[in-house]
């Protein structure tokens, strides 16, 4: 398939900018899987689309504000560093900008001199390695100062961090929201568990890849970014479970799906593991754990409609989206949901 045929126009004023209050007043798109029927509703009734013995399976992954704005240590020039991956105690690969002031060597301050970062090594792809420096933890340090790596498409400022956190994270390590489960609140979950619906958690650490644009027309030629996932024993035995006493098994997020058709299977049954998966969900891929899918509306020619294309269907996909575009959804990071059940 080619990457233009998961185009469509979208008005840019349909770009959500900030979450609704409260998290789960957003919109419901919901779509029958097999007849590509679509309901409208609010995302507070999901449990009306739910059934006792079904599966929710959720990413526990938490954001790192990973952003940092600071200044080059005796000029006080400008820099700014976005963290991508942990490499060693307080080592780091970076992107920054601009980048002609990084140089292996140079010295950085941020938060007034409450961390410090030295450049010890300039990679041929333009990233940094940095070392940073810090009294107490690194962690701590970098939650006061640090700014949450909004996608290149929000441009509002987010008052809250928490509200680019889901209401259950708790693995500090992605650079990007798990989107679709920032609908969810608290008593929702609890609401969930009540009609005998069950939860489970995986981990999937999301990357900046998952912004990365599809730039070959051919879709085969498009590489994928690799991500961390784990998937516990817990939420192996649940998924089991459910399949065994004919459940659905739902993934809340791509993060989710992507985790769950990375696992390995024996005898049939999901194994516990954790690893790095580049998997490529498209058309013609056959899932062999989800039977539906929680998910926000992604970016035109993205991997992520490409996913959803593949599990719902390409010309059901692509009608949803031209729905969503008439009926005036709110796309993206902060925008509203779709549930294909």
């Amino acid at each position: 398939m080619k990457k233009s045929d998961f185009y469509y126009q979208l008005p840019p004023e349909l770009i959500a900018q900030t979450p609704v209050e409260p998290r789960n007043a957003s919109r419901l798109m919901k779509i029958n899987k097999e007849t590509g029927e679509i309901t409208h509703d609010h995302f507070y009734n999901l449990c009306d689309h739910l059934k006792k013995g079904d599966l929710l399976v959720l990413n526990d992954s938490r954001v790192l504000p990973a952003r940092l704005y600071g200044e080059k240590k005796g000029t006080g020039s400008f820099i700014e560093f976005l963290l991508l991956e942990q490499l060693g105690d307080k080592v780091w690969e970076i992107i920054c900008r601009p980048g002609k002031k990084a140089k292996a060597g140079t010295q950085f301050v941020f938060g007034g001199g409450k961390l410090t970062a030295t450049v010890t090594d300039v990679k041929d792809d333009g990233n940094r390695i940095v070392k940073f420096d810090c009294n107490g933890s690194f962690y701590a340090v970098l939650d006061e100062i640090g700014q949450m790596p909004l996608p290149p498409y929000i441009t509002e400022k987010l008052k809250d961090k928490e509200r680019y956190q889901t209401v259950y994270s708790r693995e500090l390590g992605s650079a990007a929201a798990p989107t679709a489960g920032l609908h969810f609140t608290k008593e929702m979950l609890t609401e969930i568990k009540s009609m005998g619906v069950d939860i489970a958690y995986v981990t999937l650490h999301v990357g900046l890849g998952t912004f990365r644009p599809v730039k070959e027309e051919n879709i085969l030629d498009h590489k994928m970014h690799s991500e961390h996932f784990e998937l516990n024993i817990d939420t192996a035995e649940k998924i089991n479970k459910t399949k065994q006493n004919g459940g659905r098994v739902i993934a809340v997020g791509t993060t989710s799906c992507r985790t769950l058709e990375s696992a390995e299977l024996e005898n049939g049954l999901v194994m516990p593991g954790e690893g790095y998966t580049d998997i490529f969900i498209y058309p013609g891929y056959k899932f062999k754990v989800i039977d539906g899918l929680i998910t926000n509306f992604h970016l035109p020619e993205s991997t992520l409609i490409m996913l959803v294309s593949a599990f719902l269907g390409y010309d059901k996909t692509m009608n949803a989206y031209k729905t969503a575009v008439d009926e005036k959804y709110r796309f993206f990071s902060f925008g509203d949901s779709m549930a294909i059940l």
